[in-house]
């Protein structure tokens, strides 16, 4: 686990890291105290993991399409 804030992870390591997150939280041999900043941290990863997704899902929802299906341009999708 890492130090750095959680808003500058990419979805990438933030997912690598709540895998690690999960996998202390799952064997169950850390002190409680541990167990629960473990937590509090996969909390935040796990919702910079969603918003990253979400964002991806806007950008591919803002692909506009041709008569024959193929990528046309990008429509504008509010907060992109």
């Amino acid at each position: 686990m890492t130090d750095r804030p959680v808003a500058d992870l990419s979805f990438e390591e933030a997912m690598k890291e709540l895998e690690g997150v999960v996998s202390q939280l799952e064997r169950g041999d850390v002190a409680l105290d541990e167990s629960i900043r473990l937590y509090e941290r996969g909390a935040e990863l796990k919702k910079r993991c969603e918003a990253k997704l979400k964002e991806a899902e806007e950008k591919v929802a803002a692909i506009t399409l041709d008569g024959e299906g193929q990528p046309a341009g990008l429509k504008t999708v509010e907060g992109l």
